[in-house]
């Protein structure tokens, strides 16, 4: 009986240890199913990064030869490209971070579509905190009409969402895939379509403010007054408002073009180039914001017309600072509200790029952080106990940039 009961025991046993060893064997294949369902999502989202990213650089590649096509290979521009790729070796090692963050990181959803134009496309930038809604700043990148490209823009994106602020950056169709009254649709279309959408995001959509840079502030610039003339003769309806943008901030841009073309010219934006984006001689007062701001028709909605924040350096010699200087007394005269805020020897890349990559204090970017926090005390107090930015090239190699820059 007792060699029965012992052998019962030890069939018991070996049973349980092969149910165990049964269920164990199940986890592992159901472990091993749930990798597998797992794997091509990731595979996926590794082949849709590298597509991307394959596609970004064969558009700015194709953007780059554009350009040389137009302006032609002569002295002067074998001499700037040599300086432009001298600039970019240096400031590489932060180039290389922010585009790594642009391409990989979750706080960005890239080419958003608001228009069914090629180059309707914009990437938002969200920060982590998803609590009450964010403000919201439109970016409208430079690149002289010709380049201009969204990704541009990634740097203040990246830096901007730390501190709450949802940061949307319009492309446009650039010269000669389209002429300035394209450009301009573009950027209306898209200011838009944030301000129409960006609550899906997350967004406040009373909390909208826009800011432009080099070329992308003319073209902002024109888009609110082209805008503003839409709401003051009433002759059709309109997708957006002037009043619904809280500031207007121009960064280093040029708002009169008459007095900018031989500029221009003599810097390598030749005349006959220049025109031709403009769509005629006889079309440079029209797009130019410094005069079209006194006209007439526009009287009714100075009133709605947003604070107008002129930011420029004194040693920009891609557009002198007189042509902030200059807007803002034409805005002055209308009756809007502008300020103009210099930086003493500061370039036209300075503000835009050296500066934001030493990290450390940026007073640009602080100045546009409490515009935008303006309303709102508790994210001020949460500015002003913010981290010191961190440095993404060492300053040696900012200032070496600095001085071969060719801007």
């Amino acid at each position: 009986m007792a060699a029965r009961s012992n052998r019962r025991r030890n069939l018991r046993a070996v049973e349980t240890t092969d149910t165990v060893s049964s269920n164990h064997t199940t986890q592992r294949r159901v472990a091993g199913r749930s990798r597998l369902r797992h794997a091509p999502v990731r595979q996926e989202s590794l082949r849709s990064n590298i597509e991307h990213v394959a596609a970004e650089t064969y558009l700015v590649t194709r953007l780059a030869f554009t350009l040389l096509r137009y302006l032609g290979i002569g002295y002067r521009w074998i001499t700037k490209l040599l300086a432009l790729g001298c600039y970019a070796l240096l400031l590489m090692p932060g180039f290389l971070q922010v585009a790594y963050s642009y391409f990989f990181s979750t706080k960005v959803k890239r080419s958003i579509v608001y228009g069914d134009q090629p180059r309707n496309r914009l990437d938002l930038y969200l920060p982590a905190n998803i609590g009450k809604p964010k403000p919201v700043l439109i970016f409208v990148t430079g690149g002289a009409w010709i380049i201009g490209y969204k990704a541009w823009g990634s740097l203040l994106g990246l830096l901007m969402v730390e501190r709450d602020i949802i940061v949307a950056c319009l492309d446009y169709r650039n010269f000669p895939q389209g002429t300035i009254s394209d450009m301009i649709n573009d950027a209306s279309q898209g200011i838009s379509f944030v301000i129409n959408n960006i609550a899906n995001f997350g967004g406040d959509p009373n909390r909208v403010y826009l800011m432009g840079q080099s070329a992308g502030a003319h073209i902002s610039a024109c888009a609110l007054v082209e805008q503003a003339i839409k709401e003051s003769e009433k002759r059709q309806s309109v997708s957006w408002s002037i009043s619904q943008i809280k500031a207007y901030l121009g960064l280093s841009g040029g708002y009169n073009l008459p007095d900018l073309v031989d500029h221009f010219h003599n810097r390598g934006l030749y005349r006959s180039i220049f025109i031709s984006i403009m769509e005629g001689e006889q079309s440079l007062k029209k797009f130019s914001p410094e005069i079209k701001i006194e006209d007439p028709r526009l009287k009714p909605s100075i009133p709605h017309f947003p604070p107008v924040y002129l930011v420029h350096g004194t040693a920009d010699y891609s557009i002198p600072s007189v042509a902030s200087e200059r807007f803002a007394e034409a805005l002055k005269r209308a009756g809007a509200k502008a300020e103009v805020i210099l930086y003493e020897g500061k370039s036209h890349t300075d503000l835009f790029l050296q500066d934001p990559l030493r990290g450390g204090k940026d007073e640009i970017f602080d100045h546009a952080v409490s515009v935008l926090h303006a309303d709102d005390s508790e994210a001020l107090a949460m500015d002003a106990i913010a981290p010191p930015r961190r440095r993404f090239v060492p300053e040696i190699l900012v200032k070496l940039a600095s001085k071969i820059s060719p801007f």
